[in-house]
């Protein structure tokens, strides 16, 4: 859909007007197409073919849903408020989102062998390596873009499953026993490859963050070796931190 665009509602869909405005209007501002203000209740009126009051209704969701905040004398504007992944816990990509409340979905890109980079495979201790890559939403929105890796057995394991719905942490856990313990992980920044700014829709000339992460046992056995690249315009990492007092 082209910015601005004239848009027609169902009038006899089920879901009632302001929802399906608010669900649309929070997509656009997801995707960036909103940097500040948004538009006045007139110009939302025009483009939608809507009642004031259904504007109305829908931009008071979006502010006490977190997603915009008005201004008093001044107007409605986006409330950049970023998706916030905080270190010190290995969490899983699900629990991050729904905690924001978005709605989190996935779509498997490629699975298979893997022991092209000699230092995932020495990471993980193994000769060879099975790797998972998939690109994670939120609310429809590309977020994040994951390659997981895994020692060959584990991976071919975790291949049986549905990998375009399933929580690996939780089929690690609870389909093959194995107990996730502890994790080092490094976050940088990074110009996009010309398939991850296709991928997450942005553009190649600006930078993501990128978080390399390496999971053990509890015994110190690596696990998985992550690498998440992820759109720095809507999310970011959050961590507290404590002065030692001697």
């Amino acid at each position: 859909m082209e910015w601005g665009e004239v848009v027609e509602f169902d009038n006899k869909d089920s879901i009632p007007l302001n929802v399906q405005l608010k669900n649309l209007l929070r997509a656009e501002i997801l995707q960036g197409e909103y940097k500040e203000k948004i538009p006045s209740e007139r110009e939302l009126m025009e483009r939608f073919k809507v009642s004031r009051s259904t504007v109305r209704i829908a931009i008071s969701r979006l502010v006490r849903e977190g997603i915009l905040e008005k201004r008093h004398g001044k107007g409605t504007f986006v409330y950049h408020r970023p998706i916030e992944e905080w270190l010190g816990n290995i969490s899983t990509y699900n629990e991050i989102i729904e905690n924001m409340g978005m709605k989190p979905s996935t779509k498997l890109l490629y699975q298979g062998i893997d022991n092209s980079n000699s230092k995932i495979l020495d990471a993980l201790g193994v000769n060879e390596s099975y790797v998972i890559e998939r690109l994670r939403f939120a609310d429809s929105v590309p977020v994040a873009l994951e390659k997981q890796y895994y020692p060959l057995h584990i991976g071919l394991e975790l291949a049986k499953f549905n990998l375009d719905e399933a929580v690996l942490y939780d089929l690690l856990e609870s389909a093959l026993g194995i107990k996730l313990w502890e994790a080092e992980q490094i976050i940088s920044s990074a110009t996009p490859t010309r398939d991850e700014a296709r991928n997450l829709g942005v553009s190649q000339k600006g930078f993501v963050l990128v978080a390399e992460r390496v999971t053990q046992d509890p015994d110190g056995k690596p696990i998985e070796y992550l690498k998440a690249v992820f759109r720095p315009d809507i999310y970011c990492f959050r961590i507290n931190l404590a002065r030692k007092r001697g």
